[in-house]
């Protein structure tokens, strides 16, 4: 009988079970990765024209709040001010910087720069799928999971910054899949410093970084899509046995850990640094501590809303803000030190588990996760043709909180846990094969 619970579970082609194979054969035949970005460009293009022409007709905008935000904090930076001089503005000044040209070539611009990131986190997806031998139908079926996901081209169109986010995080994800240590650790220093979240990336980062899938000189050896990720992974354990607590401790500080950890934190404090000079103490509340203590009683999905929302006019002690962080705390912890060597199944469940204990849930945050949920389909045993069918009808039908729970849970279920790198040959294990 065929298992489903994460290292149990064969690895089945599972999201790609559908009705039948020469269906989805011939349903991708006649495109591409190319013709498929293209044509979500040009639905992206009409989407910010009409977005445009309901600003102007309409009641009720379609543009989002933080992009007028966001485009009053570029044109105060523009004109030589601080972009904090603009209430409620609390991002990195690099937000601002970017959207300077909405004062000079058009309003729009934003729009443009968040569509065009979000198609490029279309490009690294399949970029990712395809460094893991992903056949190229469940490729296509998994980018279109994020290109023409309702939710997701709403969010750039309307002028959100998270795609920037999103197209950060894959990046370092391919640079880490490609051995790129030191660029992996340029970017993860920026995305930290423009959005504080991915913060919570680090420790699986560095456990992954392991001597045993990283050497000197060597390339990390990637595990295939179409290998029996069961077997592999008990071999492995195996194999490993006899050295693992003292290799463990011994290679703690090895040199890509210590490379990943010096470069991501020197590119964090040079950007805060800089700003910091630049804007003072205002910048670095507005940017970085305030979101440690935010509390929100307005459109607001977070567990703690209602306690929020009944005790708002009394001043919660620092104590009660920060306390709310030992539940995401603990959870992170089990997630990362459970699923750390399936790195994208790790830092999706990570982002669910930060988003749903967060204090301050907004609509924007689950674009979080939905950029690393392709990631992972291509190793879930979910039948198309009716637990996926399903999912998704149940998602677009029910209520939408209730709904996304349920379709994450059966995601999360139906995973097929998968380690991202085969260990590379250990030497003292090759010296003592040799001899023997």
């Amino acid at each position: 009988m065929k298992k489903s619970h994460f290292c149990d579970a064969e690895p089945a082609p599972a999201f790609s079970n559908l009705p039948s194979v020469s269906l989805s054969q011939l349903a991708m035949i006649s495109i591409n990765i190319r013709s498929l970005l293209w044509l979500s460009a040009v639905f992206r293009v009409i989407l910010i024209v009409y977005g445009e022409w309901q600003d102007s007709h309409m009641e009720v905008r379609y543009t989002d709040v933080d992009y007028l935000v966001f485009s009053d904090a570029a044109s105060l930076m523009a004109s030589g001010d601080s972009p904090y001089k603009r209430t409620t503005y609390r991002y990195s000044p690099l937000l601002a910087f970017f959207l300077i040209p909405n004062s000079i070539i058009h309003r729009s611009w934003g729009k443009f720069l968040f569509s065009a990131s979000d198609l490029l986190v279309g490009a690294f997806i399949h970029s990712i799928l395809k460094l893991r031998k992903v056949p190229e139908d469940l490729c296509m079926y998994s980018v279109v999971v994020w290109l023409f996901n309702p939710f997701t081209f709403t969010i750039g169109t309307r002028g959100n910054c998270e795609p920037i986010v999103c197209a950060m995080i894959l990046w370092i994800i391919i640079c880490l899949l490609k051995g790129n240590v030191l660029q992996a650790a340029f970017w993860y220093g920026l995305v930290v410093h423009f959005r504080i979240y991915p913060i919570i990336y680090v420790l699986p980062i560095i456990l992954i970084l392991d001597p045993l899938f990283f050497q000197s000189g060597l390339k990390p050896r990637l595990q295939n899509w179409s290998s029996r990720q069961d077997k592999t992974l008990r071999s492995s354990n195996k194999v490993t046995d006899q050295y693992d607590l003292w290799k463990a401790l011994k290679t703690v500080f090895s040199k890509e850990r210590v490379m990943f950890g010096l470069v991501s934190g020197a590119v964090f404090l040079s950007c805060t640094g800089l700003f910091f000079y630049l804007y003072g103490w205002e910048f670095l509340h507005e940017a970085l501590l305030y979101h440690l203590t935010r509390t929100d009683p307005r459109h607001n999905f977070s567990i703690y809303f209602y306690h929020i929302y009944l005790h708002y006019e009394h001043e919660f002690l620092m104590v009660e803000k920060l306390i709310s962080f030992l539940p995401q705390f603990i959870v992170q912890l089990v997630l990362i030190f459970r699923f750390a060597q399936d790195l994208p199944f790790c830092l999706f469940m990570q982002t669910v588990a930060f988003v749903a204990f967060n204090k301050v849930v907004t609509a924007q945050y689950f674009v979080w996760f939905f950029c690393l949920l392709p990631l992972i389909l291509p190793w879930s045993n979910m039948k198309l043709k009716w637990e996926g069918l399903s999912c998704i009808l149940v998602w677009i039908g029910l209520l939408f909180l209730a709904a996304n729970t349920f379709v994450l849970i059966m995601i999360t279920c139906r995973h097929t846990y998968s380690l991202v790198f085969q260990r590379l040959e250990h030497p003292t294990l090759k010296n003592a094969e040799k001899n023997n």
